[in-house]
């Protein structure tokens, strides 16, 4: 009897133990489910706030760059990528506007230099035309105030496209039959629509509508799954450490000038801004450089002389920011950079067949 009921015990016993543990099993899964909600929630929350201070550092990136002076007309657009890509403009008609800012690869050529007439090079790098509309003004040095007046000067620069004059490029437009009706359409009720300048507004116009949204603009518009963790970190790391003193807004720098070696000098024979200015304190100056595709358009500064990012990377945190940045910090802060690559339309920037040329067309000339 005693046997029997001390198997009972045990049996009750093992009963009560077993419960006990099937309900401390699930208070552990409850436990660990909370605290997975509550880190998740914790990482949501993080997510939406750093988009809403990107949002408000960076802001939004329009679809369209025209402005009211200047309107991207689908004629207008028509005519400016056709010009874009006429390597007749050029003295050996050999060279377009696609040379060195390749639309395929992402407005650049790679090069540390571009190649002109009869392969010479100047002494500065080609910037990526994507996005720049809307900088401060065109070129390294701001020479230019706009993509319209930025567009007129290569096609006359004895290293670059080497034309020899406004006329002579006017010329060569106007033997080309294909070309009228499209400068008529472009400015219409112009009695000679045909003009230097206007070449130069058209080429504007198509240059206006190179805009390249990527995962950072859907992140900063509530996609937050748009960045990855370690993008986000980089973004974090990169507001943090101080690049957005000068990398802010849509284009996310191109809106100020600014000196190279701030901080800590830089040694680089060309003044920069003091070309244009004259002013002493414009030399070493330089438009800070937008960072939309930045990980495709190197290599890097003015004159291309640095070919990898992460070395970009700390020579900006060593000179103008005066910090040597860590390996970690700079590979978080790439990892982002990496985010800012955005795709272009491409129903835009498809190369157009060449425009027959006519009978009195110049003939290229290699001198």
């Amino acid at each position: 009897m005693a046997t029997v009921n001390l198997l009972g015990a045990m049996r009750m016993g093992a009963s009560v133990l077993g419960a006990s543990a099937s309900i401390m099993s699930v208070l552990g899964i409850l436990v660990a489910t909370s605290m997975t909600v509550v880190a998740t929630a914790s990482a949501e929350d993080s997510a939406t706030a750093l988009a809403e201070q990107s949002r408000s550092i960076f802001g939004v990136l329009p679809a369209d760059m025209a402005t009211s002076d200047r309107p991207t007309t689908e004629a207008r657009v028509k005519l400016g990528r056709q010009l874009f890509f006429d390597p007749r403009l050029s003295k050996n008609h050999d060279i377009s506007c696609n040379s060195c800012h390749q639309l395929d690869n992402f407005g650049v050529d790679g090069q540390a230099t571009s190649p002109g007439h009869r392969g010479q090079r100047g002494d500065r790098s080609s910037p990526s035309v994507y996005n720049a509309a809307l900088h401060t003004a065109q070129f390294w040095d701001g020479r230019a105030a706009d993509v319209e007046e930025q567009a007129k000067g290569p096609v006359l620069n004895p290293i670059e496209m080497a034309m020899p004059s406004q006329k002579a490029v006017l010329t060569v437009i106007q033997s080309i039959p294909g070309y009228r009706p499209l400068f008529a359409n472009a400015f219409p009720g112009e009695s000679q629509p045909i003009t230097y300048d206007n070449m130069g507004i058209a080429i504007g116009a198509f240059e206006r509508k190179l805009v390249t949204p990527g995962r950072f603009d859907r992140f900063m518009s509530g996609d937050l799954d748009a960045l990855t963790t370690q993008q986000q970190e980089g973004l974090r790391t990169f507001i943090e450490v101080g690049c957005i003193t000068c990398h802010y807004g849509p284009t996310v720098g191109g809106l100020t000038y600014q000196k190279l070696g701030l901080i800590k000098a830089y040694e680089s024979e060309d003044p920069g801004r003091f070309k244009v200015t004259g002013n002493e304190s414009d030399r070493s100056v330089w438009k800070v450089p937008s960072l939309r595709n930045i990980a495709k358009t190197g290599p890097y500064l003015h004159n291309g002389s640095v070919e990898q990012l992460d070395d970009m990377v700390a020579i900006m945190g060593r000179h103008q920011l005066g910090m040597e940045l860590s390996p970690t910090q700079v590979k978080s802060i790439v990892t982002f950079l990496n985010a800012l690559t955005g795709e272009a339309d491409v129903a835009i920037t498809q190369e157009p067949a060449l425009l027959p040329s006519g009978p009195d067309t110049p003939a290229p000339d290699p001198s």
